[in-house]
């Protein structure tokens, strides 16, 4: 490993961001409005969604997990399961918004990386790392996961015709099938697209456990006339999958888990050349049903997520952009684990961006996040930003909150007998911090660029599952003596302190020769005021390096990507399982064009040098793995 991480970073300074990232893109994640990256005062990394099809990924999350400053924490392969963690935070503290509607769910945020989206219908990724409550309201404490999709960003008048299909298999009795298509002509535009992934072979501990992962979205849009349009999209999400030691490290759990979801949303929208109005609504329905052992009364929960989005922009002066609008969210859960519950959440906003001067530009903004049954939080934030040639200063301050879920609020509340597990604190109040962060950006010429950033959060009643006696339960009813439990509860305080840096390149030598890829280098420290280790805040990477490359000559592809993590090492040896101080994964794929490069055969090498690792305690991750495969692709665009 130590000879390793040095020739990553000798690497690094030539081929960085297999994304394919532009060096200073247009974004609108961090202030709302279109701007340019370098005017945002943010850290902002944007993944083309065209690079899914490049990489030796099979799944959005595994595409995150190799994105820069992003800790992806596993439980199994491919979709399965994966928590989202930024900037040392959990796995709740994280936004994940498709097409401007939240996607978090209400149950629990385990299922915030199931994102309802065909890959094939993605337009692109941003990624905005840190402080975003006063823009998008609560859970956006370590940052935001925002999806676009091709059919909701299209424009009036395009000319596009897409077309894809793929087809592989590979050990363990793998298979995976993904199909797509995006049309867009005069004032329509429509895509959808699915992608499935299956295998029965993966080893766990003692059995042969099992995936069967499937997604499948459908969306149009439609402009009246240049100022008025709309857009439509219903998505379906199953995953069904074996789930030994996702959640215990029991040596009896035996765990299996099927989770389907239904999403729908609606956008209207209205422009002119200085003034914007948008109205979206959503609607998600999962349905989760999870089998502890074939001898035991499954947890059946039926989650409903309810949101409106109304926002207005107006262009106040080539300087000047104001936007305000309000949301709405209604959270429903019927279980016979954690009960029948609702909440509701309104937060008005109002954002501003402003040039000051030459090159200074700022952004404040705030929100009131009004909760049902505990106190509402007001929430401030101001970004700056400053570009001089090829060097770009950057700082932000603001400050972050959340609420618990249904899971952390209800779990096992409603069973008549719970002998042991995670217990829910109905009594839990609202998360709150405060961020800063200050950084600088480095612009080589086209093809480089090198981010800095050190950021530190404080946090005060971090919500968290900690190991509690009997004796100290709030809540008896449905507990023994002799139980071994672990209590959702507020902790006093958790500091973080971090340090990231991003390099990025990107060189096309000629049409058909171009190199580019990606490193990202992580160091985070978090101090607890608990004497009593909480489970997922001490569980994130102390360093994190992941990188990706992708280099083309002709007819030729040849793609990598991987990861180095140190953590802190666990031990349970109940089940003979650790967490290992560290481990380095690797991942390779090589494709060959064939009929004018609309005919694709690949052959990929997961998990190069075999390593046995797991992300979370018990959750074990697949060995080496070979697969290979076939793909078309059609491409028509004039405009």
């Amino acid at each position: 490993m130590k000879k390793i991480i040095p020739l990553l970073l000798l690497l690094a300074g030539h081929i960085i961001q297999a994304q394919e990232i532009e060096l200073d893109p247009i974004t609108v994640t961090a202030t709302l409005s279109q701007k340019r990256s370098s005017e945002t005062g943010r850290n902002i990394t944007i993944i083309k969604g065209e690079n899914f099809k490049n990489l030796p990924v099979h799944s959005l999350d595994e595409l995150l997990r190799y994105v820069p400053g992003v800790e992806i924490q596993a439980r199994g392969p491919m979709g399965s399961q994966s928590d989202i963690v930024l900037r040392g935070g959990t796995y709740q503290q994280v936004l994940v918004i498709l097409d401007g509607m939240r996607l978090n769910d209400p149950n629990t945020g385990h299922f915030n990386s199931y994102i309802p989206i065909a890959p094939a219908e993605i337009d692109r990724i941003e990624i905005l790392k840190g402080a975003s409550s006063a823009i998008y309201g609560a859970d956006a404490v370590g940052g935001v996961i925002y999806v676009f999709t091709k059919t909701f960003t299209a424009k009036q008048d395009q000319d596009i015709a897409t077309a894809n299909a793929g087809i592989s298999a590979g050990e363990y009795g793998y298979l995976n099938a993904d199909a797509g298509m995006f049309y867009s002509k005069k004032n329509f535009s429509i895509s959808g697209g699915f992608i499935t992934n299956n295998a029965d072979g993966v080893q766990q501990r003692g059995i042969k456990g099992y995936f069967h992962n499937t997604t499948a979205s459908v969306s149009a849009k439609y402009y009246f006339n240049p100022k008025w349009d709309i857009a439509y999209r219903y998505a379906y999400d199953n995953r069904n999958f074996a789930a030994q030691n996702f959640y215990t490290t029991y040596s009896f759990d035996t765990a299996t888990e099927k989770v389907a979801s239904h999403w729908q949303q609606l956008s209207v929208g209205f422009h002119t050349q200085k003034h914007e109005l948008k109205f979206d609504i959503g609607f998600k329905h999962v349905n989760d049903n999870f089998m502890f052992t074939p001898a035991s009364s499954a947890n059946s929960n039926i989650s409903k997520l309810y949101q409106a989005l109304l926002q207005y922009q107006n262009e106040l002066s080539t300087k000047t952009t104001l936007i305000a609008g309000f949301n709405y969210q209604q959270k429903i859960i019927r279980s016979n684990d954690r009960g029948n519950h609702d909440l509701f959440l309104a937060s008005p906003f109002v954002s501003l961006s402003h040039q000051l001067i030459r090159n200074l530009y700022i952004h404040p903004s705030f929100q009131w996040v009004i909760f049902r049954n505990i106190p509402s939080e007001i929430v401030p934030q101001l970004d700056i930003s400053y570009k001089n040639k090829n060097l770009q200063l950057r700082g932000s301050v603001g400050k972050t909150i959340r609420d618990a879920d249904f899971t952390e609020r209800y779990n096992n509340y409603n069973k008549p007998v719970v002998k042991s597990g995670s217990i829910g604190n109905p009594d839990l109040k609202a998360e709150r911090s405060v961020s800063y962060e200050a950084g600088a950006d480095l612009f080589v010429k086209t093809y480089l660029k090198i981010s800095a950033t050190f950021f530190q959060r404080f946090h005060q009643r971090l919500i968290d599952y900690s190991t509690t006696p009997y004796s100290e339960m709030p809540r008896k009813e449905n507990l023994i003596p002799t139980g071994t439990y672990a209590l959702a509860k507020n902790i006093a305080s958790v500091n973080t302190t971090g340090f990231e840096t991003d390099i990025q390149y990107t060189h096309h030598f000629s049409e058909q020769h171009r190199l580019s890829g990606s490193l990202g280098l992580l160091w985070l420290d978090s101090k607890s005021s608990d004497s009593v280790p909480s489970f997922y805040i001490s569980s994130h990477a102390k360093f994190l390096t992941n990188f990706s490359v992708i280099y083309q000559f002709k007819d030729l592809a040849v793609s990598i990507n991987g990861l180095y993590k140190k953590r802190k090492e666990q031990i349970a040896s109940s089940i003979n399982a650790t967490i290992t101080p560290d481990y380095f994964v690797m991942n390779t794929k090589a494709e060959y064009f064939f009929l004018h490069r609309s005919l694709i055969v690949f052959a990929e090498l997961d998990n190069v040098f075999n390593r046995q690792y797991s992300d979370l305690l018990g959750a074990i991750m697949p060995g080496r793995w070979f697969i290979g495969g076939i793909k078309f692709q059609w491409n028509k665009k004039k405009k």
